[in-house]
Order: C-alpha cells, then sequence, then structure tokens
C-alpha cells in the first residue's frame, strides 16, 4: 500500500511542471511532501479495511464519508481542490459530479482488497460516487483499481492493456515520449489515466514507473499516486524506498498503511 503514497511524494515537488520533463532526478529532497493524495488514499484505504468485505453500498458509502472527512479535517492543508476541500468540512457532504483525477489517485486499497475482478470495480465504483460521480470520474477510479487487481493476480502488460482499453477506451497509442512532448497540468481522468497508464505499461520496475509519470510534468504527484499503485501491484518496491518515504510521513499516516499491508488478500 505505500505504491500510491511514494509515488505522490517523489512527485509533490514537481507539480505544476517545476521539473525538466526528465527521468534523471534525485527521488527524495526535503522539497518532497505527502499531500491530498496519500491523506486520501489512506482514508479509503483504512476504510476498505476496517469494513466488512460484503459490506454493502449505504455501509460502505457512509464509512468512506465518515473517514475521508474525519483525516480531511486532520490535514486540512495537504493541497486539496477547492470543491473537495469544500466537501471535507460539509455537515452533509453531497457529490458533485467531478471528473477530477482524485477518485483514481485515492482508489488503490480497493485492487488489493478484494477476491474477484468484478467485487474490486464495484467497490472502486462506490468509493469515487461519494464525491466524484461524473461518469469519467468513477471510470478512472474503476480502471485504476482493475489494473492493480489485474496486475497482482498474474495477468501480463498486454493482457492489461487489452482490457483497459476494452473496458474503459481509454487512448494508449501515444508513447511516453509523445505525451512528454504535449504536457499540461491538467487533473482531469480523462487526460491523467492515460498518462498513469503508458507510465505503468512502459516501466520496467516500481521506480521506473514512478519516473515516467513524474517526467511527464504537470499534475506530477497525482499522476505518481496512480501510476505507483498500480506499479506496486506488478513490481516488488525496493526497500530502502519504503523505508526514505516513511520518513515524510507522519505516525498516524505509517501506521494506517502498515496495517492495510497486513491485510491484503494475496498475504
Amino acid at each position: 500500500m505505500f505504491g500510491a503514497t511514494l509515488g505522490d511524494i517523489i512527485g509533490s515537488r514537481f507539480e505544476f511542471d517545476r521539473g525538466n520533463h526528465t527521468k534523471e532526478f534525485q527521488l527524495f529532497t526535503k522539497r518532497c511532501s505527502f499531500t491530498d493524495d496519500t491523506v486520501m488514499t489512506v482514508a479509503v484505504a483504512k476504510t476498505l479495511l476496517e469494513t466488512d468485505r460484503n459490506a454493502s453500498e449505504e455501509e460502505l458509502k457512509k464509512a468512506l464519508i465518515v473517514n475521508m472527512q474525519k483525516l480531511g479535517r486532520r490535514y486540512p492543508y495537504a493541497g486539496y481542490g477547492s470543491r473537495f476541500i469544500h466537501w471535507v468540512f460539509a455537515k452533509e457532504p453531497r457529490p458533485y459530479n467531478s471528473w477530477g483525477n482524485g477518485s483514481a489517485m485515492r482508489v488503490s486499497a480497493a485492487g488489493w482488497l478484494y477476491d474477484s475482478l468484478e467485487r474490486t470495480r464495484e467497490v472502486a465504483r462506490w468509493t469515487a460516487e461519494v464525491s466524484h460521480n461524473h461518469p469519467e470520474g468513477i471510470k478512472g477510479a474503476e480502471c485504476a483499481a482493475a489494473v492493480i487487481y489485474l496486475a497482482r493476480t498474474g495477468s501480463t502488460k498486454e493482457e492489461i492493456r487489452e482490457y483497459v482499453i476494452k473496458e474503459f477506451d481509454y487512448d494508449l497509442h501515444e508513447s511516453l515520449e509523445e505525451l512528454r512532448k504535449r504536457h499540461r497540468h491538467d487533473e482531469s481522468c480523462m487526460d491523467s489515466l492515460p498518462k498513469a497508464l503508458v507510465s505503468f505499461l512502459e516501466g520496467n520496475s516500481y521506480e521506473d514507473v514512478i519516473r515516467n509519470a513524474v517526467s511527464l510534468g504537470g499534475d506530477t504527484d497525482t499522476l505518481g499516486a496512480i501510476a505507483g499503485g498500480m506499479a506496486e501491484g506488478y513490481y516488488e518496491i525496493p526497500e530502502e524506498m519504503i523505508k526514505q518515504g516513511k520518513e515524510y510521513l507522519t505516525e498516524e499516516l505509517k501506521e494506517i498503511l502498515c496495517m492495510i499491508d497486513t491485510g491484503r488478500t494475496d498475504e
């Protein structure tokens, strides 16, 4: 469960095109930090771990809202979008038809905690719908979780690519180099998912996937989080990277992430 978090932390210092669109950079520096991507990833993961695996839609959504608001309010300056931070502090939070990539960056736990692709996608959809209930926001969450599930259960990258194109109709014909040339800061699922997917599909290790995602520029923390979540399903994360990444987290966030690691269905 550190896959998305490390991608967020590493990508944080390059957001808004503060990098040089290169894969050659130091992974961790004093300018790195966790962002809202990590906070919400942890909130969703905590909810899914503590809720019965067969929980109903109503039960799960109620618990998601409680935990997302609780952790969001505890870390109010983590970099949330203006509409989402309003949702975090709302007395009666309602979904606001967002297609933003926040639905995909927080969903990685759904790819780990269920024993079927159908249930994985169903729960991923619910995690999106509490706030990001636009069809594109839902699709982004389902896709990210499905890729993690397929990766951790032995699918090849070619099988994953074919599934994504068939089920979600994302355009994956551009190479990483082509995407890099037309970089821009775009926080939509429609832009972020293809970029994260290509970063994952062209990578040859967890670290390489993160470097791919960050090199694209723009919303680098979220691209790192989404691609990092996918990569963790396929590759082993070096222990040294996990050790370094933990140094940027609070004790509370570390504790929850470690707890989730021991509750995954494949362990």
